[in-house]
């Protein structure tokens, strides 16, 4: 009688150990997958909104018209549109306080832009730590799979008298297929992880560099306002 070497076959001609090695990895594989696919999205969206904001802004647009603008519909900002309105709002509430001066409002208006960065670079950091976990664990998960059913293969090769490469190959062959089922998840969960990680810290830059841009055009309208004052 042939051996059924199909994956299928394989998979159901495995212990229950390794079947539930198979079984784990296939459901990381496809948790990995599913926030490749999120993260992805939210990289792009988040690259597209940074790139379009800032072409707006330095068009030339009047910052109190940007400002009631995204105000209307502050629950939708996010990214650069969020440092703005944080940045501005602050600015514009400590600027109306008796005996501010310059230094204090930019220094209230930095420092809720800093806060607004932080959940910011929180949320695009979101679910990396797991891709990373999956790159890192799986190949083990199957190592140990491809090792418990080789135990087995030799151990049942053991105890006949006339052994054949027949006889010990498919139990060899479903040890060998945890392994691959573990690079196969994990594979694509380092490639995601290692390029998703670079994108966090582009747009993370390109946060950074409109606040430090913003506050020195709020540096400048203070001063402005003291000595008008």
């Amino acid at each position: 009688m042939e051996a059924d070497i199909s994956l299928v076959g394989l998979f159901l001609q495995a212990s229950l150990l390794v079947k539930f090695v198979m079984l784990t990895l296939l459901a990381l594989s496809v948790v990995s997958w599913g926030v490749i696919l999120q993260r992805r999205k939210l990289l792009t969206s988040a690259k597209v909104q940074t790139e379009k904001f800032e072409d707006k802004f330095w068009s030339g647009v009047d910052l109190n018209k940007l400002y009631q603008e995204l105000s209307a519909r502050q629950e939708s900002n996010t990214g650069t549109e969020l440092l703005f309105v944080t940045g501005f709002k602050e600015y514009a509430r400590l600027s109306k306080l008796n005996g501010r001066v310059p230094e204090a409002v930019m220094d209230g208006s930095y420092r809720a832009m800093r806060v607004s960065l932080s959940r910011e670079l929180d949320s695009l950091e979101t679910h990396l730590p797991l891709l990373a976990t999956i790159g890192s664990t799986s190949p083990y998960i199957g190592l140990f799979g491809t090792v418990w059913g080789i135990m087995n293969s030799f151990i049942a090769l053991g105890a006949v008298e006339n052994a054949t490469l027949a006889m010990v190959a498919p139990g060899i062959a479903e040890a060998l297929i945890a392994t691959a089922m573990g690079l196969f998840a994990a594979i694509p969960a380092v490639i995601a992880y290692n390029r998703f990680s670079t994108q966090v810290e582009k747009i993370e830059m390109a946060y950074a560099n409109f606040m430090e841009e913003f506050s020195s055009i709020l540096h400048r309208q203070a001063y402005s306002e003291k000595d008008k004052g």
